[in-house]
């Protein structure tokens, strides 16, 4: 395939039906694997042999995947970051399959349950106004594209996504979180959580999205990006 077209942007319903990508889940924050290991040092051998197998990076930015190594299992999360562009390109199909033989050969297994990302969405009036706050005091950028949207540069903190509002509103939160787990999580996902007393608020764009809320009303809406759920 022709470089330009490896950085052709691609959607999460491409990812998820390329062959060979079972290891990986499309969530919030681009194509994610967890592979579970049985110590920081097989971790720590994954990831240095990781730093060799995807030379000069998984995206046209050059830079190489986030990696997060803890003591019993490696994330390792695909996603371009450029001035004009944040998601997944036709390259980071290659870099998924390379990364998954990798971890076949270190003998480490995927478990998708292990990915999750998590976004603070803030209910705004006047956006202009409000969101370079936001972006002063956590130290954030503007997301590419989007005038709606703080990320952290080092992409470790969760992103921040201000929601316009028509008219200003009482009895409902102005803040609340999204998280996003792989799409054949997200009924494990919300049946847990109902059973710890949470309640259904929305459910009218499930499965892609559900509105929950805690017994105080409290709200997290729970995402999926790519197939539905079963």
């Amino acid at each position: 395939m022709p470089e330009t077209e490896k950085t052709e942007p691609i959607r999460p319903l491409r990812f998820h039906e390329t062959p060979g990508l079972q290891d990986w889940r499309v969530v919030g924050e681009g194509a994610c694997a967890y592979f579970r290991t049985e110590s920081f040092a097989a971790g720590a051998a994954f990831v240095g042999a990781l730093a060799g197998a995807l030379p000069g990076g998984s995206g046209p930015d050059g830079a190489g995947p986030d990696v997060d190594l803890r003591p019993g299992g490696v994330l390792v999360r695909l996603i371009t970051v450029t001035d004009d562009y944040y998601g997944l390109t036709e390259r980071h199909l290659e870099a998924a399959r390379r990364v998954s033989a990798l971890a076949r050969d270190h003998g480490l297994t995927a478990d998708p349950s292990g990915i999750r990302t998590v976004q603070v969405t803030v209910d705004a009036l006047v956006l202009p106004e409000v969101l370079p706050f936001w972006r002063a005091v956590l130290g954030y950028e503007n997301r590419a594209g989007s005038d709606e949207d703080l990320i952290d540069p080092l992409r470790r903190g969760a992103p921040f996504y201000f929601q316009r509002m028509d008219a200003p509103r009482s009895g409902r939160n102005r803040i609340h979180v999204d998280v996003w787990v792989p799409y054949d999580e997200a009924d494990a996902r919300i049946a847990a959580a109902l059973a710890a007393g949470g309640r259904i608020v929305n459910d009218t764009d499930a499965p892609s999205n559900v509105v929950l809320a805690d017994p105080e009303g409290n709200e997290v809406c729970v995402g999926v990006a790519g197939p539905p759920t079963a």
